[in-house]
């Protein structure tokens, strides 16, 4: 069972399977010091002192099941990475700002953001299971002073539904945070219920990590619950293939039963997943699993979360190593997230010559192909 201690180890607390089942216990006992730490890994000097140091300036939580899949003595384990706080997060880089992709920018109330004509976000928490470390929204949810928030998060939803309510052209609503399934089912029901009651809302999403981070969050009761106010999508995010096990599959199940679609979300993340071996195996192991992966982001030069970025060369060469060598829908869009908007990022695999178009596969391998077979503009037509 997760969470059992093996006999040569000293990590893995035995728990019983009635309290390792139950999400809120997770939440309740979820790791918040280097005491709660050190029952589940050996701790390096670097990451006490991560800890330490990060200590008033970003939140630290662990669920006890995601800790239960981290490498107990590997520092470099790619689940650990994503948890454990990093003195990298305390370096200065340059360009680093703390929304880089403009939330704030296109924040139209104070939950609302209105970035692209027919769609909006609505930030519904701070809080998180577990604050990844390369959160996005860092200064969000993870920085004691900060918040994209422009009143509390408490306060009641009347100006944010107002605003949807009288801009018809939005007509899809993608609920994220911070995590909005931290919020009890009843609670998060009256958001979606009250969203699903203004007739130009079309699509209801949820960005969640809880399948990943604490898959036993999906229980059938939450899922049914969502089932009522059809169409409901939900978008994940896993970042490797350690992440994927028997009960992260259980809870996509429980979603794909009651009628709600899982996509994916990745982050290219270096030292995690910027390898082609491993992005090959995460794709094809949530495929496995029913889950479609979606986007590929480029690492935002979010101030504390730099050090995770790669290079947009290195995630060219992972995408050329997607195409064409795994199952078409399980190669997510490779994108850069900007103020513009999501960025679709890729080299050409098609150009104009004289003769007519230039193709590419992805074995490097080109043909050329007569303008007279395939037009290359409305003039070639005859």
């Amino acid at each position: 069972m997760p969470g059992s201690t093996s006999p040569e180890s000293p990590f893995r607390p035995h728990v019983p399977p009635e309290q390792w089942n139950d999400w809120r216990w997770h939440m309740r006992k979820r790791i918040t010091s280097l005491d709660k730490a050190r029952q589940w890994i050996r701790l390096t000097p670097e990451e006490e002192k991560a800890v330490a140091g990060t200590a008033g300036k970003y939140r630290w939580s662990v669920t006890p099941y995601y800790a239960s899949l981290m490498d107990p003595d590997d520092p470099t384990c790619p689940v650990r990475l994503q948890a454990v706080p990093s003195p990298a997060e305390l370096a200065p880089h340059p360009g680093s700002e703390v929304d880089p992709v403009g939330d704030m920018l296109y924040r139209k109330t104070n939950r609302v953001v209105h970035k692209y004509r027919d769609r909006v976000i609505l930030l519904v928490t701070e809080a998180c299971p577990v604050y990844c470390r390369h959160c996005t929204r860092k200064f969000h949810t993870t920085d004691l002073d900060g918040t994209y928030f422009r009143d509390d998060e408490g306060g009641d939803y009347d100006e944010d539904l107002r605003y949807i309510a009288e801009h018809p052209e939005i007509r899809d609503v993608l609920l994220t945070g911070g995590d909005p399934l931290s919020y009890p089912d009843g609670r998060l029901e009256k958001i979606v219920s009250a969203l699903r009651a203004i007739p130009s809302v079309e699509i209801v999403r949820i960005g969640s990590r809880f399948p990943v981070l604490l898959p036993q969050r999906i229980t059938d009761e939450l899922c049914a619950m969502l089932a009522r106010y059809h169409p409901v999508w939900l978008n994940t995010h896993f970042n490797h293939p350690k992440e994927i096990t028997e009960e992260s599959a259980a809870a996509v199940d429980r979603l794909l039963r009651h009628g709600i679609p899982v996509g994916n979300q990745t982050v290219l993340l270096r030292g995690v997943n910027d390898d082609v071996a491993t992005m090959r195996a995460l794709m094809t192991g949530l495929l496995a699993i029913r889950v479609r992966p979606y986007y590929l982001y480029h690492c935002d030069n979010v101030t504390g979360v730099s050090h995770f970025m790669t290079s947009v060369e290195k995630g060219w060469e992972i995408m050329e190593g997607l195409q064409g060598h795994i199952t078409g829908f399980g190669v997510p869009q490779y994108v850069l997230t900007t103020t513009l908007g999501k960025i679709p990022v890729a080299p050409p695999y098609f150009s104009h010559v004289p003769d007519g178009l230039l193709l590419r596969n992805h074995r490097g391998q080109e043909m050329v192909v007569d303008r007279r077979v395939h037009p290359i503009t409305e003039a070639d037509v005859p």
